[in-house]
Parts: C-alpha cells; structure tokens; sequence
C-alpha cells in the first residue's frame, strides 16, 4: 500500500491531545484499511505530521474524520523508495509519538527535518587555477554568505564537507528561501568579482534523518547528496516531498519530472527551485 505523510494544523493543542487523536486513529483505521505508524508533533509551529499506509489519501482522511474530526489539510504521498528516509531509527513512545534519537522518553521530535548540500562548482580546477591561497578566499566567501543565509532562514550548519556545507533545517520553505539566498548572494558576488566567478549547486531532500552526535546520516543526507551533485552550476534541485510541503508560501518550482540518482533503485521525481525570481 503507498505510504502517506498528513499534515495538520493543531495551533494550541497539547502533546497529551494528540496523543489521544493518535490513539482515536489507531482504533478506527482497522475499518478503512489503513495503519497510521507513528506521528511527529511540533508544538511551538503548531503542526502535526502523521505517517501512514493506506489505499488512498481519502481513506487517510477519513479515519481522521471517524476518529476525532481532525482532518489534514494535506497529504503527501511518500515515494516507495523513499521510504526509510521517513521512517529512519526516530523510534516512537507508547503514544505513537516519534522521540529525539538519544534523548528521553518526553524529547518528541519536532518534526521533518530539510538536509540542505551546497558544492563548490569545479573547487580542484580553482585551485590549480588560482593557487591554494586564492581558492581558500573563495571558499571563505562561499562560507561566509551559506552562514549569514542559514542564521537568516533558521538552518542548522551540520558540517563543512571540504568544498561545501551540509545544513538542516525543521521549515522546508526555510531551506528553499536559504538555498535561494545564498545563490542571489553568490550572483551578486560575482558581478562584483567577475575575474573569480564563484558557482554552487544545491539539493536538498525531505525526511526524517538518523542524528548522531551532532550529525545527520541515512536516506534523506543520502537524497540531498545524489540531488547536489545531480545540479547543474547556480541550479537548485529538491525533492518532490520539498515542493509539496512548500505549497502555499510563495516559492516557484518547476518539475523536472523523474531523475535516475546513483543508489537509488528507480527513479525520483526533482524540482528545481526558480530562485531569481523570490523576493529577498
């Protein structure tokens, strides 16, 4: 059966009244054919994302209905190759809650993370180019304007891979508006410094990664790797689950339609960011 992620606005509800609604849905789904897995509860946001399986998305919704009337405003539905990305090592309590991956048994976990990547285009060839001492400026300027981009959009620098900065994020618009930021602070760079153009690409991917020690790793970092490198130069490319929780907040996507990426076994669907053309 497909795999579906539900979205609720719950402005004032209490962990203790959506573990009831979770409980109210587990015994009502037998009835309509659908198992709601486990469920992640941003209280400061105000949203609930419940994982689930199901014939279709009205039969999601309909259990929601059944049981305690709180519909979703919407349902996404998860690509079958995708799956571990969601479901990870996040293990739920006895409410159905998912916790913090090392923390105690009240540490729920917000939510959805965003795994942001950028990459130096051609960061070997620049250093040949231009000589160690001049590619590390550049790279001070691309680490320079990812970091204001992050502080401002609500991202979370996990990492410096060498040539680029992986990121995290609980808002997926926020990554998309970071990702757009730093492409509009790269451009307007290199029309300054135009005997060093300094290109990046990015992707990023949708899910729930496993945290360790301050790093993020399994299905979703893997997605927003193979969706980096898959970028064309000053290209942002995200996950379709990136485009459908964007909707509504005024962010420009074009779909590329399905991409094969390396290690993944079909196809993904991609989206492009049109960042030129979002309001700073």
């Amino acid at each position: 059966m497909p795999l579906y992620i539900d979205i609720h606005e719950v402005h004032g509800a209490t962990p203790e009244d959506i573990a009831k609604a979770h409980e109210a849905d587990v015994e009502t789904q037998r009835k309509y054919g659908v198992e709601y897995v486990k469920y992640w509860f941003n209280e400061s946001r105000g949203k609930v994302f419940c994982l689930c399986q199901a014939a279709d998305p009205e039969a999601a919704n309909r259990v929601h209905r059944e049981a305690h009337g709180l519909v979703a405003e919407r349902i996404i539905e998860v690509e079958p190759d995708l799956i571990e990305a969601f479901l990870g090592n996040g293990e739920p309590n006895t409410a159905g809650a998912v916790l913090v991956p090392g923390g105690g048994d009240n540490d729920r976990d917000p939510g959805i993370r965003t795994v942001l990547f950028t990459d130096i285009v051609g960061s070997t060839s620049l250093t040949q180019q231009l000589g160690d001492d001049a590619a590390m400026a550049l790279l001070r300027v691309h680490d320079t304007i990812v970091r204001e981009a992050l502080s401002a959009s609500g991202g979370r620098e996990i990492k410096h891979t060498g040539d680029g900065i992986m990121a995290s994020f609980l808002s997926a618009a926020g990554a998309v508006r970071c990702a757009s930021r730093i492409q509009r602070g790269l451009a307007e760079h290199r029309r300054k410094n135009g005997e060093h153009p300094l290109k990046v690409r990015i992707g990023a991917a949708a899910g729930e990664p496993v945290e360790r020690e301050r790093d993020l790793f399994g299905s979703t970092v893997q997605l927003a790797a193979r969706l980096c490198a898959h970028a064309e130069p000053e290209q942002i490319l995200v996950s379709s689950v990136i485009a459908d929780l964007c909707l509504g907040k005024g962010l420009s996507f074009q779909d590329l339609g399905e991409v094969a990426l390396k290690g993944f076994e079909r196809p993904v669907r991609v989206h492009v960011v049109a960042w030129p053309s979002e309001a700073s």
